[in-house]
């Protein structure tokens, strides 16, 4: 039988080793990202001293105290020349709440800060915060805006499942010291809300996702669009859908903006999430779609169908067959780094670049909504690509 001592050395160089591990990259796919073969971040990456006590007479078994559940739902940002992660940690008791990961290249070596970040605690009724979006915004801070949930209060006796979410806001100048803001005051729920890198017309500018209820979007009609004169007191009190949900598409039950939008030659690229309902479930993928840069509420691109899908192990874990992103990186050289979830467990990354994203973005066919438009569209192609072999 291995002693204390013994059993925490293991569970050092075993920690150490999943830390250290090289990434790999897939050479499998569309050409227009490229997956890498381990999750970047896994409730296995969580720190040690996060989860055991290392005091031999208080943990004679060496036994793990704290569990983590998962690794998941992460915003992203460059920060003096590291890729760092706002990861969404959820413990074995289901609350999440938000680390910082980081690493020196993007794709491997990601490890956690020394204590997760210190939330400011403003509302004892606010139960559970989670899927952070991180904004450098040209005001010169840095806004983390993410979900807060709570119990609804109205719900019957007894229904213990029921629960309203708001968006919360927070700021930072050097991501250590939080300053917590008003939430969000909005009409409707408000989930997946995701500031702008820029003022516009001289306001702050949101995506929303207005929804009536905490899972059903209802009459919410897709990614919505709203000017705020005061982020300190944010209230959105006019709202325009930009990217409408449809019948029979990745989209149709709900979708939401993933992290802030890319600025590039061409127009503001945008990552996205699809929700369909199917006999498994729920169904998650991501995809994409650009905005004018006169004018980031106007689309101007719309590739038809998904960007990424969960595939192999991805599909599986806590709530299986999905993907989820709220953190990119954009480099100076043009390379992207898409960070997703897959079934709310894991990490993981993919690569790309802003050429290969805007020409996805710009000459991908739009969904024509009905199977007739799809089989046009492969004609189409077919035709085109006849032509170009008899020149």
């Amino acid at each position: 039988m291995k002693t204390f001592e013994q059993t925490l050395q293991e569970l050092h160089r075993k920690h150490d080793i999943l830390l250290s591990r090289e990434n790999i990259r897939e050479e499998k796919g569309n050409g227009i990202a490229y997956r890498y073969h381990y999750p970047v971040v896994t409730n296995e990456h969580i720190p040690l001293e996060w989860r055991y006590d290392f005091n031999p007479a208080t943990n004679p078994h060496c036994l793990e105290r704290i569990g983590v559940n998962a690794c998941m739902n992460a915003g992203a940002i460059k920060w003096k020349d590291k890729y760092l992660l706002m990861v969404r940690v959820e413990g074995a008791d289901r609350k999440s709440f938000f680390a910082i990961a980081e690493s020196p290249n993007g794709v491997d070596n990601f490890r956690f800060w020394e204590r997760p970040v210190d939330l400011p605690d403003i509302d004892p009724e606010e139960t559970n915060v989670y899927d952070m979006r991180l904004t450098a915004h040209e005001d010169g801070w840095i806004y983390g805006i993410f979900c807060s949930e709570r119990h609804d209060p109205t719900a019957q006796p007894g229904d213990l499942s029921s629960a309203i979410a708001k968006a919360g806001i927070v700021r930072t100048k050097d991501l250590i010291r939080w300053e917590r803001l008003p939430d969000l005051k909005s009409k409707s729920q408000q989930r997946n809300v995701v500031l702008h890198p820029e003022f516009v017309n001289g306001k702050y500018a949101l995506y929303t996702r207005p929804q009536d209820g905490f899972i059903d979007a209802g009459s919410g009609g897709g990614i919505g669009w709203a000017l705020i004169d005061d982020i300190t007191k944010a209230e959105v009190l006019s709202e325009q859908i930009i990217d409408k949900r449809y019948y029979h598409t990745i989209k149709e039950v709900k979708n939401g903006e993933g992290p802030h939008p890319i600025k590039t030659p061409q127009g503001w690229l945008h990552l996205a999430h699809g929700v369909r309902a199917c006999a498994a479930g729920l169904r998650y993928v991501l995809y994409l779609y650009m905005t004018s840069l006169d004018d980031p509420s106007k689309v101007i691109a719309q590739p038809g169908g998904y960007f990424l899908a969960p595939i192999g192990e991805e599909r599986i874990g806590d709530v299986s067959n999905v993907l989820f992103s709220n953190g990119w990186i954009a480099d100076e050289d043009g390379k992207v780094f898409i960070y997703y979830a897959s079934s709310d467990t894991r990490m993981h990354v993919a690569v790309s670049t802003i050429d290969i994203l805007t020409d996805y973005c710009m000459n991908t066919p739009k969904d024509g909504l009905r199977s007739a438009a799809s089989v046009t569209c492969i004609n189409e192609l077919i035709d085109k690509n006849k032509k170009y072999k008899e020149r």
